[in-house]
């Protein structure tokens, strides 16, 4: 094995993401990164970083779109917050039916934790 990461997790490393762990085998992506911003509450261009990863992988069709939980991490074991993006949402995203500011609040109104 090379160690080189690659698909989602590999392109989320790529965009800046820590990813503690990733699980896309189900009806939801259940991502886990370590923040690289660890105050109060959770970086809202970090965020934008990981949606961005999903968004292009849409657009280059190649993720059919689910929805996507995040666990945002200070430190092994110290949650900074949770936010999610609905699959519903990548869609009209791509189909210009959501705007990039849209979008944003939708999923930054989902952020629970250190707000």
């Amino acid at each position: 094995m090379n160690g080189v990461i690659t698909g989602v997790e590999g392109e989320l490393r790529s965009n800046g993401i820590s990813v503690e762990s990733i699980d896309t085998g189900g009806e939801t992506v259940e991502l886990t990164y370590l923040t690289a911003f660890p105050g109060e509450s959770v970086n809202h261009l970090e965020v934008g970083r990981a949606l961005r990863t999903f968004v292009e992988r849409v657009t280059a069709d190649e993720w059919e779109p689910k929805r996507v939980e995040a666990t945002v991490l200070r430190s092994d074991d110290d949650v900074q917050g949770t936010w999610h993006a609905e699959a519903e949402w990548f869609r009209e995203y791509d189909q210009y039916e959501l705007s990039d500011e849209d979008f944003s609040e939708l999923v930054l109104g989902t952020l629970e934790g250190g707000e």
